[in-house]
């Protein structure tokens, strides 16, 4: 497939005007930004968003658009893999973080849980380890492209530059660019297509949610997707629609005689028919047609019932997802449009722009379990890398933890967090309650069949931490994750050489030991100190806290103790990863606000307020 060569985009004719003078200053700013993003979190411009490791930027450009770009931060984007921009065009009526999508609390509009755009997209980027996936959200001013394109008659020369804009924004070579949209945002789609007399060889896939509606041979737009499929085998059309023609809200029909994705569809499909043959099938409600050697592909739910299915096989039955995946590595399950959603635990607690300035930044190091990468195909085993390790100094072995840990060589089980259940009396003498959410082990290198517990400092610890959008406990978690664990496990001491990674392996075979006739699932306590968050720290800086290593009678070993250096590690130390996230009564928050409120801190602390709930 073709890509982007930046500089020649940026120049084509059509786009911009550019003088010798500007021309050298744009090459100086790419080779610039080229060598500061392979070691920034953040693009210049955007923003940390905490959310899942990704960054953030808000555009405004005229006349009348606003855009937000999302992409993951450094180390999760490669300068050295393709990139894959995909552009999605919100629906008529919808704001830019509606159609991203949110969690749904009480009160909150019902237009953020019909899409979920961002979701689909984080776990599809979840699972294509060949890309870098950027999203890109775009919302006319007045909520409907058709009726912004109408506004502006040069409205595709408009949509290119826009297009053009957003990737310039972008600083990373090799772009691909996919369209997509659902209902109005169809409009935009085709504006981009009329912008000139054939399709950018650069674009790779285009994406109809039930948005087809603007699809008219007269304007060349079967012609452009023709010539445009037979320039590669590996480009796509994807258009999801369904039988609309009879449908009624308030009992009045919703599409006109002519109107509708049905019709639309179908319209496309006659003139694709006269390119050759058409391979039809029928599943999971769909007739699903195939044309121009499998490179379009229409399908039209026959919707026997006669219910309006136009948001629902967007967001209930994963169609963005789907549209993404068609006919790529990462299909796997997603190859059937269907519910339940596949991708709630990618769903952001709060949409950007129900937080003010204030609230973003308190949102900072919030985060979920999709924060974690995948493992890696290559990644060595538990029992493996610690050997790698066993010669290193110290200092160089942390450095090797902190790598291997951010690259994702973590079991899955550990990335399956259990809710923890707490209660507190608050100033009116009322009570409180919240959940947040732990992992069910310590952190480990390695898989599932071959993981070692793997002690660490607590600035590994930390670093680790805020990256998986997560945090260390304070001495209350640690009992209450006691209290609830369903796996208690009595401790088992060692005397000799605590420090050495030999006696790490000794210990950890010790667990395993005792672990084996349970659940990997199940939360499992009494195996380890915690390494945790406590005020002393501030009286003690550089110093590890540590806590915990209950007995079977629920007495903890080690109290609260905070006598070793910060670079002290021994076998007996385990790091708990505990979600930013968590619930307050009905309300989403984090652990930090809820530490820092004189009101709500004793459902998470035994020591009152706790301002630095880090190291």
């Amino acid at each position: 497939m073709l890509r982007i060569n930046r500089m020649k985009f940026l120049w084509s004719p059509g786009m911009r005007s550019f003088t010798s003078t500007a021309r050298l200053f744009a090459l100086c700013v790419l080779i610039s930004l080229a060598g500061q993003t392979a070691h920034a979190k953040s693009w210049p411009g955007f923003t940390d968003s905490s959310y899942f490791a990704e960054q953030t930027r808000m555009m405004q450009i005229d006349p009348g658009v606003r855009l937000r770009i999302i992409a993951p931060i450094a180390p999760y984007i490669e300068h050295t893999k393709p990139t894959r921009v995909v552009f999605f065009a919100t629906p008529n009526g919808n704001t830019i973080d509606q159609t991203l999508g949110m969690q749904m609390t009480g009160g909150v509009d019902w237009h953020y849980d019909i899409q979920h755009i961002a979701a689909q997209h984080r776990l599809y980027r979840k699972a294509n380890l060949r890309e870098n996936l950027v999203l890109v959200c775009l919302q006319a001013d007045i909520k409907s492209w058709p009726a912004w394109r109408k506004k502006h008659e040069n409205n595709a020369a408009l949509i290119r530059d826009i297009v053009a804009q957003v990737l310039d924004a972008i600083p990373l070579e090799d772009l691909t660019v996919t369209l997509a949209s659902h209902s109005g945002g169809g409009s935009f789609m085709f504006g981009f297509i009329n912008g000139s007399e054939t399709i950018p060889d650069w674009i790779d896939r285009f994406i109809f949610l039930d948005s087809n509606y603007g699809y008219d041979d007269d304007d060349g737009h079967g012609d452009k997707f023709i010539r445009w499929l037979a320039g590669d085998d590996q480009r796509r059309l994807v258009v999801v629609a369904y039988d609309d023609r009879e449908i009624r809200y308030k009992g009045k029909k919703v599409v006109s005689p002519t109107g509708g994705t049905y019709r639309a569809t179908h319209r496309m499909l006659e003139r694709f028919k006269r390119e050759g043959a058409v391979n039809d099938n029928k599943i999971a409600g769909f007739d699903i047609y195939q044309v121009l050697d499998g490179r379009a592909h229409l399908l039209i739910h026959s919707n026997p019932e006669n219910v309006i299915l136009h948001t629902r096989m967007v967001g209930e039955m994963n169609g963005f997802l789907y549209g993404l995946a068609l006919d790529t590595p990462e299909k796997y399950a997603h190859s059937v449009l269907r519910g339940p959603r596949a991708y709630m635990q990618w769903v952001q607690p709060l949409a950007f722009d129900r937080m003010s300035a204030e609230d973003f930044q308190e949102m900072q190091g919030m985060g979920v379990i999709g924060s974690i990468p995948p493992r890696p195909a290559d990644a060595p085993s538990g029992r493996d890398f610690m050997l790698s390790v066993a010669d290193m100094s110290p200092s160089e072995r942390e450095v090797a933890i902190k790598a291997e840990l951010l690259r994702g060589n973590i079991p899955d089980f550990l990335r399956r967090f259990v809710t923890i259940h707490t209660r507190a009396k608050v100033a009116d003498d009322s009570e409180v309650s919240a959940t947040f959410e732990v992992s069910p082990d310590y952190l480990s290198i390695g898989s599932d069949d071959d993981f070692v517990r793997v002690p660490m400092t607590p600035m590994t610890a930390q670093a680790v931490a805020e990256v998986f959008g997560c945090t260390l406990p304070t001495r209350k978690m640690v009992n209450d994750i006691y209290d609830q664990a369903p796996v208690k496990l009595a401790p088992l001491p060692l005397t000799e050489d605590r420090q050495s990674v030999p006696t790490f392996l000794q210990h950890n075979g010790l667990i395993k030991w005792q672990r084996d006739e349970y659940d990997m699932d199940g939360l499992v306590a009494g195996i380890k100190k915690d390494v945790v968050i406590t005020n002393r720290l501030q009286e003690k800086p550089n110093r590890v806290a540590i806590y915990g290593w209950h007995r079977l009678n629920g007495n903890p070993i080690q109290p609260l103790y905070t006598g070793h250096v910060d670079t002290y590690v021994d076998y007996s130390h385990g790091v708990r990863l505990i979600y930013n996230t968590l619930r307050v009564a009905d309300e989403t928050s984090t652990i930090e606000a809820v530490l820092a409120d004189p009101d709500l801190a004793a459902l998470l602390s035994d020591e009152g307020v706790i301002n630095e709930p880090r190291y």
